[in-house]
């Protein structure tokens, strides 16, 4: 049987401080209208499990949706934007 001592000082070399990086806060960021019309679309959502659905509701839910697909637009073309800035 291979001992796993050995990979033990690979796996654990680099010091993890629990907090995230400059970077990953700055990824965070700019997701964070993704993450809010998200988190919108599934809490119209959640109001809908316990009882039928009504037009307002579905309303709610279509306009949730549509949020979402444009933050993910937004940041997409965010992201593409930023690539081909210095490609020029």
């Amino acid at each position: 049987m291979k001992s796993i001592a050995a990979l033990q000082a690979v796996v654990t070399a680099t010091g993890f401080d629990g907090e995230p990086s400059d970077a990953e806060l700055d990824a965070i960021e700019a997701e964070m209208p993704l993450i809010l019309a998200d988190v919108e679309l599934l809490d119209a959502v959640i109001t809908t499990l316990d009882r039928p659905v009504s037009k307002l509701d579905e309303r709610r839910i279509r306009r949730a949706r549509h949020r979402v697909v444009a933050a993910r637009r937004d940041l997409t073309n965010r992201g593409a934007g930023t690539l081909t800035d210095g490609a020029a």
